[in-house]
């Protein structure tokens, strides 16, 4: 069976649970217009004229999500 885990998820995974960063942050947002949250990692200026980066890793369960595995069966 294949998976859709994919090694950047696994690096975020270990970065996430190692405690060995402090810029991982909830992120509120919108999935499908839907409010939702996120993980996100939150990455400083380089220099004054940059912005800060955010980049998400992972989105949270919504209302109106559905998870199953790869044979459709709900979690």
């Amino acid at each position: 069976m294949s998976t859709n885990t994919r090694p950047e998820h696994i690096s975020a995974f270990e970065a996430l649970t190692s405690g060995d960063h402090d810029n991982f942050v909830l992120f509120s947002c919108f999935l499908d217009g839907e409010p939702a949250v996120a993980i996100v990692v939150v990455t400083p200026p380089e220099s004054d004229e940059d912005e800060y980066q955010i980049t998400p890793l992972f989105v949270g369960i919504t209302a109106n999500m559905v998870l199953t595995d790869h044979e459709g069966t709900t979690a």
